[in-house]
């Protein structure tokens, strides 16, 4: 059963932009971003303070979408910053801030390349709490601490959303039959950047651009 949308309270939802500059676009992803977590950690400061709001609260990731209509300008020799194929694309974005550079690399590539603009505006998948308060002094109360459970009224992360579908080659097309523009959605990396942060005790601001993983202390020496 789909949530009633007069019982879900959202930030207003801006019409999608047409963009040429991939700079422009990413300081577009950055406000969509930056307004889903002020909204979502003033109201779950809100929902602390002064109890259950007597309704859901949600808000929704930033999105990238491109279409292609011939494939007069696709070209299969590119390793990156193309599709192989007319049709959409489309991907959630999370933390721009941190990817600003490499967003900025890819849009323009995909602009130059196929020769199209790209479209910026909001996905249709929530942001869970718990990442849009990442980084901030805003600490999220085990289940149990509140006498009301925190599911009702935020979304929180849920392994069964996310996970590695599309890199897997299991999930080729979104509902709206569009195609992923990206191999993991932007849920799949905030967990991967919560991942870091947990196991290193260091904000992921700090993180340079590769990662070595290692369970072997010698090497760590």
């Amino acid at each position: 059963m789909q949530d009633d949308p007069h019982t879900i309270l959202s930030p207003d939802a801006p019409e999608q932009e047409s963009f040429t500059s991939a700079a422009r676009a990413v300081d577009r992803l950055e406000e969509l971003y930056s307004q889903a977590t002020g909204f979502l950690s003033a109201e779950f400061q809100k929902t602390v303070t002064k109890g259950h709001p007597g309704r859901r609260v949600r808000a929704f990731y930033p999105e990238i979408r491109l279409t292609v209509t011939s494939f007069d300008k696709v070209d299969t020799r590119l390793a990156f910053g193309h599709v192989s194929a007319p049709g959409t694309y489309a991907t959630t974005v999370t933390r721009p801030d941190l990817f600003r550079n490499y967003l900025i690399q890819q849009i323009e590539l995909l602009i130059r390349n196929h020769g199209v603009s790209v479209e910026i505006g909001l996905s249709d998948t929530p942001m869970p709490v718990h990442f849009a308060v990442s980084g901030s002094t805003v600490a999220i109360p085990q289940e149990g601490v509140m006498d009301f459970s925190l599911r009702d009224v935020f979304d929180v992360p849920d392994l069964v959303t996310t996970n590695d579908d599309i890199v897997n080659g299991v999930m080729t097309r979104y509902d709206d039959g569009s195609a992923p523009l990206a191999p993991f959605t932007a849920q799949r990396v905030d967990y991967s950047l919560a991942r870091l942060s947990h196991y290193t005790a260091n904000d992921t601001t700090h993180f340079q651009n590769h990662v070595l993983f290692t369970k072997y202390q010698f090497y760590v020496d």
